[in-house]
């Protein structure tokens, strides 16, 4: 982000906001003020009447810390940023992608193929226009400590709703507009509508430049298959969107939480970061507890990230409080109950007994250092930390570790169990399970020591987290390999028809792809960094929660890009050419497949959802149905004419022909199959 040190508002900017470009960025604006005897209130939502009152209770209760911060001065100002996410209550938009527009896996592993292409969201919203499953919220949290007020104190938030995870968008555009509303009231919240409802549209994958007063923000959005297949508009993806290869420009973000300080928040559980990987691939539930809401969400926004580029598909939830609704359900959870897949972050202890069924518990934090200095709150939009507090690099921090009182402490931890968290906070990992992939001390080596001056320790900082990015990345990318033959695409062979269809897509079956799995093995990039029971980790992947989403994602994408490359040759085909060379019965079957051809593209036009070329293509086609109709016998241009259908549709398509016996005739497809 490119911004002075000093905000001001363009006053020449005209003040009227269109909302519908608004909602393309924005659900709404809110400001919530904690009463003493009401209890958290929504004074503003901007603009009115946009929230359900349900929606609005989850709000409410999700936009304050659990607790107020301690130790500040008698007359002192304390504000934080951080985020939450929550599954909406209102009537949502289903999945946009069809059973007819995707990949179904039978109850065996087998992959079944449909005849859809195209992966998009599409625009079904509600009466708001908006149809998410889920709401982000991003919160400025601003806690006024004056002994002279009730209680000591008084809190009120700033909060941004939005349907989409842009937290690089998001948490720059907060820095500004908290201070600016305590500065100017409810104007502020005009202004900042205003510059958000002139942005252009969000652009997955790209670069964006977004002006705000005299500020611009440049960010990189995540790319469109990291997003949730929902929302209020249309994401083509590509078919490179699996990542196979590493991306050359490390800026860009290859799944949600790209700006992440996955460093700066796993620096005491670094060693950790390889099995908090293999539980996220896997889909298993997570609770992460730290001593203040950013240092929950960051660590919640790290472990997303860390399974770029497969796509989340656990529920994770940054800033989870027992007001949320789904909270009276997991606590109803026995110990040998089955925790469902989620990523929970929480900041109350009382979670530790609350949910005893969760199987995989993580501390991070530090409670000595609160939201003012932590890194949601504290990073500009290009993903560095700013006023960290000193501590010890990597190489002291080793050797610490592995001394023999740190040895007898972690044993002590482990045996003491996560509630020892509420006599004091250490971080740590509580888990029975036993992971696979071993840390890699080659990249652990590469780590930069930033026990530095802040100024140093930020750009550092920065270093460090492209160094793990660019390795838990690679580390994916390798282990998602294997599934590549049954995304591969084909084209046309030299001399085949374009005009048929496609072939179908490998089949997948489960029990067969891990056994020819075995047979070839890991493969050298995983190999040396697994144990020898690696297979066991697929196995468990495919089983998961992350699976079959991404499978069934990938295979349509497939599909899509299949279409497009055989679509392309059709164009291409020089058809005279094609069947100069071709016996009468080919040229029939030839006549046949592209009428077909041309009536999707009827219909497709007809429907409203023709593609951008579907007019040259139909024009193409045309021509090309006229050329091998005129190619044919007499007699057998009189028998594909006695078809009643077949004849009105060419007569409303073509110039007249003439035909030996017969007048003039014009000719239309009319949206029906023709008979072979």
């Amino acid at each position: 982000m490119n911004r002075p040190s000093s905000f001001s508002v363009k006053t020449e900017l005209t003040t009227e906001v269109d909302f519908q470009y608004l909602r393309q960025w924005v659900v709404a604006f809110c400001i919530i003020r904690f009463d003493l005897e009401q209890g958290q209130v929504i004074e503003e939502c901007y603009p009115p009447d946009c929230l359900t009152q349900e929606d609005e209770l989850e709000v409410a209760f999700k936009s304050f810390p659990d607790s107020v911060s301690q130790n500040h001065n008698r007359s002192s100002i304390h504000d934080c940023i951080f985020f939450f996410r929550f599954r909406r209550r209102s009537p949502a938009v289903s999945e946009n992608v069809s059973s007819t527009e995707i990949v179904e896996l039978d109850s065996e592993g087998r992959s079944q193929d449909s005849t859809g292409a195209r992966i998009e969201r599409k625009s079904e919203s509600g009466k708001n226009g908006i149809g998410s499953r889920f709401l982000y919220g991003y919160v400025f949290n601003r806690q006024r400590h004056d002994e002279r007020l009730k209680r000591g104190g008084e809190q009120k938030s700033v909060v941004i709703l939005s349907h989409s995870p842009y937290s690089n968008v998001f948490r720059p555009l907060l820095q500004i507009m908290g201070p600016l509303f305590f500065d100017k009231g409810k104007k502020a919240l005009d202004h900042i509508a205003a510059y958000v409802s002139l942005w252009p549209v969000p652009a997955p994958g790209k670069q964006m430049e977004l002006p705000i007063g005299t500020a611009t923000f440049k960010v990189y959005l995540p790319p469109a298959h990291s997003l949730p297949l929902n929302g209020d508009f249309v994401l083509e993806e590509s078919a490179s969107s699996m990542a196979p290869f590493l991306p050359t420009n490390q800026s860009v973000p290859q799944g949600l939480f790209h700006d992440a300080d996955l460093f700066g928040i796993f620096r005491g559980l670094l060693l950790q970061l390889w099995l908090l990987w293999e539980l996220l691939l896997i889909g298993e539930p997570i609770l992460i507890i730290a001593p203040t809401p950013p240092q929950c969400c960051e660590a919640v926004a790290g472990l997303v990230s860390l399974i770029a580029p497969l796509h989340c598909s656990v529920d994770f939830r940054p800033y989870f409080t027992i007001h949320d609704p789904e909270f009276a359900h997991l606590n109803s959870l026995q110990e040998n109950d089955h925790f469902p897949p989620m990523l929970l972050g929480v900041t109350n202890l009382f979670f530790l007994k609350a949910l005893r069924s969760i199987p995989h518990i993580v501390s991070v934090g530090n409670p000595a250092h609160h939201s003012s200095r932590s890194p949601f709150s504290s990073r500009n939009s290009t993903g560095r930390i700013a006023n960290r507090p000193e501590g010890l690099g990597f190489q002291q921090l080793s050797l610490k570790k592995l001394s023999p009182s740190s040895l007898l402490k972690a044993v002590k931890t482990k045996r003491d169990g996560p509630l020892c968290l509420m006599s004091e906070h250490k971080e740590a990992v509580w888990t029975s399970y036993a992971a696979v992939t071993k840390p890699d001390t080659s990249i652990l080596n590469r780590l930069i020591d930033v026990g530095m001056s802040p100024r140093v320790e930020e750009s550092m900082s920065v270093v460090n987290n492209e160094i793990l990015r660019r390795h838990f990345l690679e580390l994916t990318t390798n282990f998602l390999a294997p599934f590549g033959p049954y995304f591969k695409t084909t084209t046309p062979s030299e001399g085949s028809s374009p005009f048929v269809e496609p072939p179908p897509l490998p089949s997948f079956n489960v029990e067969d792809f891990l056994l020819s799995l075995s047979a070839r093995g890991a493969g050298k990039f995983l190999s040396k960094r697994m144990s020898s029971n690696w297979l066991e980790l697929y196995r468990r992947f495919l089983q998961g929660e992350n699976f079959k989403p991404w499978f069934q994602r990938r295979r349509a994408v497939a599909v899509q890009e299949q279409n497009r490359l055989w679509r392309l040759a059709r164009m291409k085909t020089d058809i005279k050419r094609y069947i100069s060379k071709m016996p009468e019965l080919e040229i029939v079957d030839a006549f046949h497949a592209i009428e077909r051809h041309l009536l999707e593209e009827l219909q497709l036009q007809e429907s409203g959802a023709a593609l951008p070329d579907s007019s040259s293509m139909y024009q193409k086609l045309k021509g090309d149905l006229q050329t091998v109709f005129n190619v044919l016998p007499k007699d057998m241009q009189e028998l594909l004419l006695m078809n009643p259908q077949r004849s009105t549709y060419l007569r409303r398509i073509y110039e007249p022909v003439k035909l030996p016996g017969h007048a003039s005739i014009q000719v239309v497809l009319s949206p029906c199959t023709s008979p072979r």
